[in-house]
């Protein structure tokens, strides 16, 4: 029977409870992050397939313009829809229509969310060398195989983690960059559109419901 030290296991051990750790850490703070974004949208609802925010009031809005500097992409809708909105006053103060953001670039994006990539990342360096160190603080041959593996496995294992802390640079192709002269001729067009048609909105309809 192959006799393994007891530093061996305590070694590999340690090492796989340390990327665990970087792990629970890494997913406890993407699971903030979400939660975060969800408190902010207030109740709006964004829609891939349409890369379009639906409000509460069954409203849309449309990519407007792309923030190359915060990797941002924003929403907004259109001006006369949300100034004739009843509920405007609880949504927004702006006149130019209810704006909305999305980070384009994958996790972790924001500077926070780097910031726990980050720490997760040094633990696992931790989970590599302590296996690593143990390796010449053991004596006989299986014993070494142990750590070597330990450290071969936790540093493949940590190699996600790695590998998207860099940021991921989004291509904005598509993203739809409005002018101050475009942005005005959208208004006019959305002018007579709401002459000829007053959007319906959630609210009156659930008036007219209640009625």
């Amino acid at each position: 029977m192959i006799d393994i030290e007891l530093a061996a296991w305590l070694g590999a051990g340690y090492g796989l409870v340390l990327l665990g750790i970087a792990y629970a850490i890494d997913q406890m703070a993407r699971r903030a992050n979400s939660r975060m974004q969800q408190d902010r949208s207030g109740g709006f609802v964004y829609h891939e397939n349409h890369d379009a925010w639906l409000c509460p009031e069954d409203q849309w809005l449309y990519p407007r313009s792309f923030d190359p500097e915060n990797r941002v992409m924003r929403y907004r809708g259109l001006p006369l829809v949300c100034n004739s909105c009843p509920v405007k006053d609880t949504c927004t103060t702006s006149n130019d229509g209810r704006e909305m953001r999305r980070h384009v670039d994958p996790w972790p994006a924001s500077e926070s969310a780097r910031f726990h990539r980050g720490i997760a990342c040094a633990v696992t360096v931790l989970a590599v060398l302590w296996p690593a160190l143990s390796t010449f603080m053991v004596e006989h041959w299986p014993s070494q195989v142990l750590t070597i593996g330990a450290t071969v496995l936790i540093a493949m294992a940590a190699i996600p983690l790695w590998a998207f802390l860099k940021r991921t640079p989004a291509d904005p192709m598509g993203a739809v960059v409005r002018t101050a002269d475009q942005t005005a001729e959208d208004r006019e067009a959305a002018a007579a559109a709401l002459a000829r048609l007053r959007s319906s909105y959630a609210s009156d309809r659930r008036t007219e419901n209640a009625n």
